[in-house]
């Protein structure tokens, strides 16, 4: 996510950094190379020349110059008014104070809107919300059946209407339906177009004011750049937008539209898609994502995908294993690795991770084959083998190498890694005190 425009940035403000001492002439020629970035990042004209203008203004005028580390101060000038470029503080929602809270759901077709709908009723059954998904795109028969399945995976119901039905009176039984069931939150998926055009505009309206929704949420492609400011510009006109998803986070997008998108219609971007995963769902906090683009890091982000990904019974087992008796065991290696897989791609961990995004980590090290590598290395071990590994001559080395395809010298390899964890855990043992945990 914002990887183009992070890595072009860090170049520009890493000039300033390098500087000791920094004058009105080198904060404007390097202020003009992050005008350049940002256009390039397909950015709004007018929203980065007012950015700038507040970046250059603050540069200039609270002694940047004559501070002790004038790059660093540039910096967090430029985070701040990312931050404040994306939204003064984090998006909510606004919830019925009774229930339930109906949010619509629209967009151009293939923007991603069915798959977000139930992205965003995992994400609230997970914050303890009852949700239930309402399928009105009734011209598609393919969008009712994708709905049902996402619903059926997640463990939520929905109510779907039928093809070529009415779809403000599928909206009306949904409300019905969801009142009946005690459920909290209502999540309409609406039909959508592949451009605006008035039929769409006019049966979303009538919808509207059948549901008179708490939240009205466009999902738009991040991919499509000024086109999504377009986009969400025509969606708030005829509809009165109370914010924005975007989805497709983690392709090729420049960061032009998430940068663009509240300056030019003035409405929050409330969530980011960042994977296809049902779990893949973020909040847009305008602070976490300034320190992303920036390379600064988003650790709340990262507890968030370790939640996820762990139960609190699993993150307990660990916790024992390592603090407890000190016993971490390649059976206990390979249930950790498993989790990390599961809060996504080892790449974008790293980049939650404060620093971690400037250390030259080969790419090989990061690839997901190499994890797999090491799972059948693991496995082709017996169990005997796993929790002790001391075991583990030159002719059970050769064994487990034959038994998972790989070199001999991989499976040195990774027993020596795990050889120096385990001195890792038990220094931790010995620092942590007073029921502290590192997890």
């Amino acid at each position: 996510m914002f990887e183009e425009l992070s890595n072009k940035l860090d170049r520009v403000l890493g000039k300033f950094r390098q500087r000791g001492v920094l004058t009105e002439p080198m904060i404007r020629d390097g202020l003009r190379e992050v005008r350049r970035v940002l256009l390039e990042a397909d950015v709004n004209y007018k929203v980065t020349r007012d950015f700038l203008g507040r970046v250059q203004e603050r540069a200039l005028g609270e002694d940047v110059a004559k501070s002790v580390t004038p790059g660093q101060k540039i910096v967090k000038i430029v985070h701040d008014e990312l931050a404040r470029l994306m939204g003064e503080e984090p998006p909510s929602i606004a919830w019925a104070s009774t229930p339930p809270t109906v949010v619509m759901v629209v967009g151009l077709q293939g923007s991603g809107k069915t798959t977000t709908a139930a992205k965003l009723a995992k994400r609230w059954s997970r914050q303890g919300q009852h949700p239930m998904l309402a399928a009105c795109d009734l011209q598609r028969p393919a969008a009712i059946e994708q709905l049902r399945a996402l619903a059926e995976g997640i463990n939520v119901p929905v109510h779907a209407g039928e093809f070529g039905g009415d779809p403000v009176s599928t909206a009306k039984e949904a409300v019905a339906a969801a009142k009946a069931a005690n459920r909290t939150v209502l999540i309409v998926d609406t039909a959508g177009r592949l451009q605006i055009d008035e039929p769409l505009m006019e049966e979303l309206d009538r919808l509207r004011k059948v549901l008179e929704p708490h939240e009205i949420l466009l999902v738009a492609d991040a991919m499509t750049g000024q086109e999504a400011v377009r986009i969400a510009e025509g969606f708030d006109e005829a509809l009165g937008l109370t914010g924005v998803v975007l989805t497709k986070m983690d392709g090729d997008a420049r960061g032009g539209a998430a940068l663009s998108i509240r300056g030019v219609t003035g409405k929050p971007i409330k969530f980011v898609g960042t994977g296809e995963g049902m779990d893949e769902l973020d909040l847009a906090d305008p602070d976490r994502l300034a320190g992303r683009i920036l390379q600064m890091g988003d650790v709340v982000g990262l507890v968030e995908r370790a939640e996820r990904a762990m139960s609190l019974e699993e993150q307990a087992k660990l916790q024992e294993k390592v603090l407890g008796e000190g016993r971490f065991t390649l059976e206990d290696f390979l249930s950790a690795m498993r989790q990390i897989q599961r809060m996504g791609p080892l790449d974008q961990l790293l980049k939650l991770i404060p620093g971690a995004a400037k250390l030259s980590i080969p790419a090989a090290q990061m690839d997901p084959k190499r994890m797999k590598h090491v799972e059948a290395i693991i496995l082709s071990m017996t169990p005997e083998e796993r929790r002790d590994p001391k075991v583990l001559n030159g002719s059970r080395r050769a064994r487990i190498a034959r038994g998972c395809g790989r070199p001999v010298s991989e499976v040195n390899r990774l027993l020596k890694q795990f050889g120096e964890m385990q001195k890792l855990m038990k220094q931790m043992k010995g620092m942590m005190s007073g029921g502290m945990s590192p997890f």
